[in-house]
């Protein structure tokens, strides 16, 4: 291989479990000056194409709430390709949030991982302070209060109720779990890499690690540039750029964020519960912008729905929001007749649905809010590989499949964006 083929190799590959969670990671990769590309799933082990032109390349999975095994093997096949493709560091990146169980996903994965590539140790750090999560202590907050008392612990799937992430992970893990506290982070990159050592010394292999800024995450990067593998929400990669350009390895870019203009019709597609995600919802409808709910239950049924959809967004020249956004206690009443599973399942299929047949109407631009339906969205739209593009809030950038005919996409964790999200959106991504 020549020098110039070995530097067009991508540096980074990443590993994330969901489709929100990926593009949350991407965005943050490419603020910090690397061509991110993300693909939907686990290429072929021999595909490479555009990909092979970014320094950066995220797997998106939808392995968060599937069973930890199939979330291992899911995980390991996305590290087999990455390392294919030439990538020197890895991250596995998960909800700021650490949605999870007792039963996994993030401890079996990342000790999977960590085997896989003979390492020893690894830290666990969703912190995303631009987005009010912090660690202190190894308690995660939400803005000002506990993680289980954020809402999170209302969630119908991972519902979120110890805020201390050293147990949460324990309860997870085989390995022994630790805590790399503030105070040595605080301290900076030396520091930090002495504690890392410490703890390694005394038998922990994975460490939940502090950071109430974005200071101590570049910290933390800095201290793990040379551990194999980085677990943690998006807010990890912030210093991880800095440790190649240092190296010599990644030049500056002021074009890592360029993409195509995508012009066509636009939709509003959200199955998310959550807060933010709510009220989203009643700002476009405070606005009286056209909007259709879904009923789970009319789905249960057997009801056309979908069609019924597809028939009120082509009744409307501007963008429509079709959405099965609901209250917790409506989310509650519903799971109670259909079950968990079944209940989700309906709302992410029928949302993919109204997807697939708007594509067949000329629709090129969604907007998607929620990590599940964004996961099926994304494949009823046949996407198979995304460029980042520019922020339109934090953790949510702009992006445009790379096909002969683009798709503009804006994917959102249910979380995240404020009350305007869905017009700015809609707007980033070519107009209204």
């Amino acid at each position: 291989m020549t020098a110039i083929q070995e530097q067009n190799r991508p540096l980074l590959g990443c590993i994330a479990d969901d489709f929100t969670g990926a593009t949350d990671l991407a965005n943050t990769l490419v603020r910090n000056g690397m061509r991110t590309v993300q693909t939907i799933g686990v290429p072929d082990i021999n595909a490479v194409g555009d990909v092979g032109e970014a320094d950066a390349i995220v797997v998106a999975l939808k392995s968060r709430t599937i069973p930890a095994a199939d979330a291992v093997s899911q995980s390991l096949a996305a590290l087999e390709w990455l390392r294919a493709q030439g990538c020197r560091q890895f991250v596995f990146k998960y909800c700021s949030t650490f949605d999870s169980t007792d039963a996994g996903n993030i401890g079996p994965v990342a000790e999977a991982l960590l085997a896989a590539l003979d390492s020893d140790f690894t830290i666990a750090c969703p912190a995303f302070p631009e987005n009010g999560r912090t660690i202190f202590r190894g308690h995660l907050f939400v803005g000002d209060g506990l993680l289980n008392e954020s809402g999170m612990e209302n969630h119908p799937l991972t519902p979120m109720r110890d805020a201390n992430l050293v147990r949460v992970l324990q309860r997870q893990s085989k390995a022994k779990v630790g805590l790399l506290r503030y105070d040595a982070v605080a301290r900076g990159p030396a520091a930090t890499t002495e504690r890392i050592e410490a703890l390694r010394t005394d038998g922990i292999r994975l460490a939940i690690a502090d950071a109430v800024s974005d200071a101590d995450l570049f910290t933390l990067g800095e201290a793990c540039a040379n551990l194999p593998l980085i677990t943690g929400g998006s807010g990890i990669a912030l210093g991880l750029p800095e440790n190649f350009r240092r190296a010599g390895l990644l030049p500056q870019r002021g074009d890592a964020a360029s993409v195509p203009h995508v012009d066509g019709h636009g939709v509003v597609l959200a199955g998310s519960a959550s807060r933010a995600t709510n009220g989203q919802v009643a700002r476009w409808l405070e606005q009286g912008r056209p909007a259709l709910r879904i009923d789970p239950l009319a789905l249960a049924r057997g009801e056309a729905v979908v069609e019924a959809a597809l028939a009120f967004a082509a009744n409307h020249d501007e963008a429509v929001l079709i959405y099965a956004t609901s209250s917790p206690d409506e989310v509650k009443s519903v799971q109670a007749e259909l079950g968990v599973e079944r209940a989700g399942h309906l709302v992410e299929q029928a949302l993919a649905g109204i997807a697939a047949g708007l594509l067949a109407r000329s629709t090129r631009r969604f907007v998607v809010a929620g990590g599940e339906t964004s996961g099926a969205v994304v494949q009823a739209l046949g996407v198979r590989a995304l460029r980042i593009g520019e922020q339109i809030a934090p953790g949510v950038p702009a992006t445009v499949t790379l096909d002969a005919q683009p798709l503009a996409l804006a994917l959102k964790s249910g979380n995240f964006g404020g009350e305007d999200f869905f017009a700015e959106a809609l707007a980033q991504l070519g107009g209204q």
